[in-house]
């Protein structure tokens, strides 16, 4: 069964964002081309954040509130050319903002589980070869489990 849903689009602020040697148009809400060719791969392109510390950043929060307890899916909406790929990695801290876990996604759609100790995560885009794309937006699912709804309607 399928939960809440919330969908993350690339803001124009460009903190948090490689800008070097990078051309950015903001087509659209949900399309910005990036285009970079001299960008290495490993490079982390962009981020989104849980949390953030508003007076220093000067952004706010773009990902939802998730816990530990439950399942998520990560639906991932990028255009690259053939040949050339992105990933996407999930970053997440416990309160004392100690890392607790990583998970990478590499495909349009995958599901996962964040640790018990999660407090606050980050979503990296990150370049796997890339030298041009179009990003669109990253969907982020709550999974709620049918097997305990059944047993609960059972008892």
């Amino acid at each position: 069964m399928i939960g809440e849903k919330w969908t993350v689009y690339w803001n124009e602020f460009s903190s948090d964002t490689y800008l070097y040697g990078s051309e950015i148009s903001y087509r659209a809400k949900d399309e910005v081309e990036y285009v970079n060719v001299l960008m290495p791969s490993g490079t982390v392109i962009k981020r989104w954040y849980s949390k953030t510390n508003y007076q220093g950043k000067r952004i706010e929060p773009a990902l939802p509130m998730i816990d530990g307890e439950g399942r998520y899916r990560l639906k991932v909406s990028i255009d690259c050319p053939e040949g050339e790929a992105w990933l996407m990695q999930l970053v997440f801290y416990d309160k004392y903002e100690t890392e607790a876990g990583r998970i990478a996604v590499r495909d349009e759609i995958s599901e996962f589980q964040c640790p018990l100790r999660t407090y606050s995560y980050q979503l990296e885009l990150i370049n796997g070869g890339m030298t041009r794309f179009c990003f669109h937006s990253v969907e982020i699912q709550e999974i709620e489990n049918e097997k305990e709804e059944e047993s609960e309607k059972t008892i």
